[in-house]
């Protein structure tokens, strides 16, 4: 998942170890602690062999104080070596100014929000710029770090539904919106699917009365899933399904409504007013938006309209598995301020994968990050 954008980063970050090192200079190596530390004016440094991924910088050797009236020679030696061993290197926007151009674009081309690769940099700049370094911390180590946080802040926190559903009253109900042709059915069978499997109980409302074939569609899902679904013929108000399948949970003791809504567009007018109607009348809890993660930035931009006109709760990427980009997972969050709930993985009913974001750069940088 989102290899390319792995390989990607996995260069730049490479890229930014380099620049920081170079800008350190070969000269010299922190010592560690507990390595003597000889303070006669006339001795001359012992030095010391490289290890490897240390930053190297130019060594300022600061001039031993006096022993003072009253100190052992103990305590100046110690204080001497404290000195040494707590030289810094002080990272300047300069040092990181090529990788970070570079970054950007790799962002870009693998279809991240401008806004968002802006950001990131942003955060990049804030962990590194100005940041004192311990000489002979790993360099790899500094800037992975560094990243991970960055990438860790456009993606949020994810949302657990799990959690939530176990500390809401029930029924709790999850309307489900989206573009038509992005998988908003079978997602919702999924979930379904998902519920049941975390000892929920779960009822589906066909809301979606306006594409042809749409409550057979979903009535399949149900006959194989085991879960009851609520529909009315073809053509039918959906409000008044919705509205009908939130009564049943009430009155069957069932945790979870799930509500298909006929696939539309921002611009559709007539179907945006008759998903404002829905809300009004089946009270969602959550309102989860579903789209495609390979529609890159196109996906970004449909969430942000969806949120602005009728509102978004968390959403769902679907055909994760073949997205090499990851722009989307990586955007939708810090571009509507709502979590990603799951990531669609495949066909089968078990190919959703609950969205942690530690678990995504883990995949992007390497669990080691």
């Amino acid at each position: 998942m989102f290899d390319g954008l792995k390989n990607k980063l996995k260069n730049i970050q490479q890229k930014f170890g380099h620049s920081i090192t170079e800008a350190a200079g070969p000269e010299v190596v922190a010592e560690s602690p507990g390595e003597p530390v000889k303070t006669a004016p006339e001795s001359v440094p012992e030095e010391k062999p490289i290890r490897e991924g240390a930053v190297r910088v130019p060594e300022v050797v600061p001039e031993p104080p006096a022993p003072e009236v009253g100190k052992t020679p103990e305590s100046f030696i110690s204080r001497v070596r404290s000195l040494v061993i707590e030289r810094e290197l002080v990272i300047s926007e300069k040092d990181i100014e090529e990788p970070l151009t570079e970054l950007q674009m790799v962002l870009l081309e693998n279809d991240v929000a401008l806004d968002v690769s802006d950001a990131i940099l942003a955060y990049m700049k804030e962990e590194l710029v100005g940041s004192h370094r311990k000489i002979g911390t790993s360099v790899d180590n500094v800037v992975a770090l560094a990243l991970r946080r960055s990438l860790l802040r456009v993606l949020g926190e994810g949302f657990d539904l799990v959690t939530y559903i176990r500390n809401h009253e029930r029924p709790v109900r999850i309307l489900v919106t989206g573009v038509n042709g992005t998988g908003k059915t079978t997602s919702i069978a999924k979930m379904g699917h998902y519920l049941r499997e975390n000892g929920f109980s779960v009822v589906l409302g066909a809301g979606d009365t306006f594409r042809a074939g749409a409550i057979d569609q979903i009535d399949e899902h149900a006959r194989r899933l085991g879960i009851k679904v609520i529909q009315h013929k073809e053509g039918s108000d959906p409000a008044a399904v919705l509205f009908d399948t939130v009564e049943y949970a009430k009155g069957h003791g069932i945790d979870v409504v799930l509500a298909d809504t006929a696939g539309r567009f921002h611009n559709r007018k007539n179907l945006m007013n008759q998903l404002e109607k829905i809300r009004r009348v089946m009270k969602p809890d959550l309102i989860v938006y579903v789209d495609e993660a390979v529609a890159g930035n196109d996906a970004v931009v449909r969430a942000r309209d969806f949120n602005d006109l009728v509102g978004t709760d968390a959403v769902m990427l679907t055909k994760a598995d073949m997205d090499p980009r990851g722009g989307a997972a990586i955007s939708i969050a810090q571009s509507i301020g709502k979590p990603i709930v799951f990531l669609g993985t495949g066909q089968g009913y078990d190919d959703i994968v609950p969205f942690r974001p530690a678990a995504v750069v883990d995949e992007l940088l390497g669990a080691e990050a």
